[in-house]
């Protein structure tokens, strides 16, 4: 009897246990699902190269080593300036070299091209180089934003027919020059009162005509001629 009892206890023992091991199986067998990896859309975007300048973006920190080596290798110093009104040729210093070397740099970057005399003072000045064209401004922005220091213990005075840079309009106790600019000195006495607060860097040395007829002009109250007057091109000569 006790064996019927141990047996059947056995059995039922057994088939539990198997039954328990079958399900904790079947739990931990889960569906696989194979997923196709994601499609990456090809892509077509273009890659803009870097800008390529033939020379770097000028400024105040760059500016003066830029034209240390650039006036080693560009030595000319004479331009023809085409006007509305006529031709005007300038010889410039070698001895204000920074001042000389900018001029020519500008004058191969076509910068004066299209610029005007913007402000002319009858009996003193003639002044040139900016412009309301945003042409002008992209110009400049392109070559850059940077000031020159003033030189002015040459021995050079500012008698008739010299070529002088202006300083910035932005206020520096320094007198900076503003590269762009230039003007040249109109009556026979001269404008010496100028003398050692500006930079001379050239002479006129034919068109002194055309000079006296832009100085005659008619002008705004903010010495801007009525009529624009153009630089049609400047260019290096012999």
């Amino acid at each position: 009897m006790r064996f019927l009892i141990f047996s059947v206890l056995f059995l039922l023992l057994f088939s539990n246990c198997e039954d328990t091991h079958s399900k904790k199986n079947n739990a931990a067998i889960k569906p696989v699902t194979i997923e196709e990896p994601e499609k990456k859309e090809k892509d077509t975007t273009e890659v803009t190269p870097a800008e390529t300048r033939e020379f770097p973006k000028l400024t105040d920190a760059n500016a003066m080593e830029f034209f240390l080596q650039y006036e080693k290798e560009h030595k000319e110093n004479k331009v023809r300036l085409t006007t509305d009104f006529g031709i005007i040729e300038i010889q410039l210093f070698n001895e204000t070299k920074f001042h000389r070397a900018n001029f020519i740099y500008l004058t191969k970057q076509h910068y004066f091209d299209d610029t005007q005399f913007y402000r002319v003072v009858k009996d003193f000045i003639i002044q040139a180089g900016n412009s309301d064209n945003i042409e002008i401004a992209k110009k400049r922005n392109y070559i850059g934003e940077y000031l020159l220091p003033t030189d002015a213990k040459r021995g050079f005075k500012h008698e008739r027919g010299v070529v002088s840079m202006p300083s910035s309009e932005i206020e520096n106790p320094h007198k900076l020059a503003s590269p762009y600019e230039f003007f040249i000195v109109v009556p026979e006495r001269g404008a010496h009162h100028l003398d050692g607060s500006y930079t001379i860097f050239g002479k006129v040395t034919r068109g002194m005509d055309v000079v006296d007829k832009i100085s005659n002009v008619e002008t705004d109250r903010a010495e801007w001629p009525l009529s624009n007057i153009y630089i049609k091109k400047v260019e290096i000569i012999n």
